[in-house]
């Protein structure tokens, strides 16, 4: 999406227009498009021939094609691809990327912060036909995301959890006492943020479902809003719609408790789980 995004301002800085572009490595005006959008990968030999054409020096062409054959090469989930939907490859590469990531989650605990039994119940539930094998191939993946919480670039995780999250019973009395005792060490990590949404607070202007806010570190990408359904997810990212989104979030965290007493909320259910 960066090198997508560069290409296009270089070829408007070029004065090139899509057709003399798409005439100079032989394709139709739509494919250039689509390489500026990160629709499709980015083919070496177009890439440096478009570079040629808006007049990019020689040294700066290697460069940028060494960025080009980084990008063009698998992410480290592409191992898991037999249990990983299409539509959900590009949260996990978003994920990787980004700077900060808000969350709101009205109904499970977020898949950075689960615990492995926590996520397999929960996989058991969704993929109520799937072998033990595949199961536990979709647990190993949505733990290998969290090691991105031990990165020294992690990204800030800001989460807001319904408090109806902490009392759904998932797995069994043990399996919730784990969760929680896991949200609490969560805490400690320097850029986790977690606040709970008390039901005593009653309606508020997120509650249509949970949705997943990426900022990221280049200039380049802009802001993205992750929304799933049964059957897909759509991704967000016209600024407009962001900022609803956005909004919402920053209005919700006002609503919900403190940070500073969450761990409190967490301690009083760990306590009811313990009697």
């Amino acid at each position: 999406m960066v090198l997508g995004k560069r290409l296009r301002q270089l070829r408007e800085q070029a004065g090139v227009s899509f057709e003399d572009a798409a005439r100079a490595i032989e394709v139709t005006p739509l494919t250039v498009r689509r390489i500026e959008k990160a629709e499709v990968g980015l083919r070496i030999p177009y890439v440096k021939e478009l570079l040629r054409t808006y007049g990019v020096p020689a040294s700066e062409i290697d460069d940028f094609l060494a960025l080009a054959r980084e990008a063009n090469q698998p992410g480290w989930w592409y191992k898991y691809r037999d249990v990983l939907p299409e539509w959900f490859s590009a949260y996990v590469s978003l994920e990787s990327e980004a700077s900060v990531i808000r969350l709101y989650e009205p109904h499970y605990v977020p898949g950075l912060l689960q615990t492995h039994d926590y996520a397999t119940a929960l996989m058991r539930v969704g993929f109520p036909n799937e072998s033990k094998e595949d199961i536990e191939r979709r647990v190993t993946l949505r733990l290998k995301r969290q090691d991105l919480l031990a990165k020294p670039e992690s990204p800030a995780i800001w989460a807001v959890l319904e408090e109806s999250v902490l009392r759904r019973p998932v797995g069994g009395r043990e399996v919730m006492q784990a969760q929680i005792d896991r949200l609490d060490e969560a805490l400690d990590l320097p850029k986790v943020r977690i606040q709970v949404i008390s039901l005593a607070t009653g309606a508020h202007p997120g509650a249509y479902g949970p949705f997943h806010y990426f900022r990221f570190g280049f200039s380049e990408l802009p802001d993205v809003v992750y929304t799933e359904s049964l059957a897909g997810a759509v991704y967000v990212d016209q600024p407009a719609d962001v900022v609803t989104y956005l909004e919402v979030m920053d209005r919700m965290s006002v609503q919900a408790e403190p940070v500073a007493r969450t761990r409190a909320i967490l301690g009083k259910l760990r306590k009811e789980l313990d009697e």
